[in-house]
């Protein structure tokens, strides 16, 4: 189970993202929904903060991979609330994961030992340094984390809303660059304008090595003119699911410029 430790650490996370609607509150009267609603989704897309770190969820595609450690959650928070609004059920295969949308689902690989299983995200989480994925303790039995405690593991996104894609189909959609992602509109914000395209080319540069690690975020050159007809080179950070997501995201990072929109 949990040592002293984490059980103290785990106690001070919840209870600093209680507005999340995180595994820290209780409730008598709320139902159990089998997904997120519209707007418990959009509310955990916000940038928030814990342990004074900030994080921004992002929107993720189909074969999206991760590598890091794995921790598992169980009996000390049965029952409680998790981010997205349900009540965690240590014997459903959910997970916690602290920037993917909600009902993303994952495949979950056991580096240690091969084993796998597939989580739907319903919390955010871990807050502990270096782990990347926290199970539930029926995902973590089938990983064998009940037993090891942590382990490397490796995530993959196989679908989202309860529906898991063939592994042949992800790679399908790989090769051809048509993987489902949970994007339903081009937001972005604008970093800077140019009358020559040298300035705008090195401001793409230093913004792609900012957020082009993050596959969901890209920056674009656009050109266009102004009122009097001369040539203006617009650099934007595109990528954003919504107005919202884009102008949270701008808050979040300290940036300045207007919202735009592809």
């Amino acid at each position: 189970m949990f040592n002293r430790n984490r059980y103290i650490l785990s106690i001070t996370v919840f209870a600093a993202i209680l507005l999340l609607g995180g595994c820290s509150s209780k409730s008598t009267s709320y139902k159990d929904t089998k997904f997120t609603s519209a707007a418990r989704h959009k509310s955990t897309m916000k940038c928030y903060t814990v342990l004074g770190r900030t994080y921004q969820p992002t929107y993720v595609e189909v074969g999206q991979t991760m590598e890091g450690i794995s921790s598992w959650y169980g009996p000390n928070f049965h029952g409680k609330l998790t981010s997205n609004g349900e009540r965690y059920n240590m014997y459903k295969k959910t997970a916690a994961h602290k920037t993917w949308p909600m009902d993303t689902m994952v495949r979950v690989t056991n580096l240690q030992n091969g084993r796998s299983t597939v989580v739907r995200i319903n919390d955010r989480g871990p807050f502990v340094k270096g782990r990347i994925i926290d199970c539930s303790y029926a995902a973590g039995k089938a990983l064998g984390l009940d037993k090891m405690g942590i382990a490397k593991v490796r995530l993959e996104v196989v679908g989202f809303a309860g529906k898991v894609q063939s592994a042949q189909n992800i790679a399908l959609q790989k090769a051809t660059r048509t993987q489902e992602r949970r994007v339903l509109n081009d937001f972005g914000i604008q970093l800077g304008a140019f009358r020559y395209y040298a300035g705008a080319k090195a401001t793409q540069r230093e913004y792609a090595q900012l957020f082009g690690q993050q596959k969901k975020y890209r920056v674009v050159i656009k050109r266009s003119e102004d009122a009097e007809g001369k040539k203006l080179y617009r650099v934007w950070l595109m990528g954003f699911v919504s107005e919202a997501a884009a102008r949270d995201f701008r808050a979040c990072q300290g940036l300045s410029g207007p919202i735009v929109r592809n």
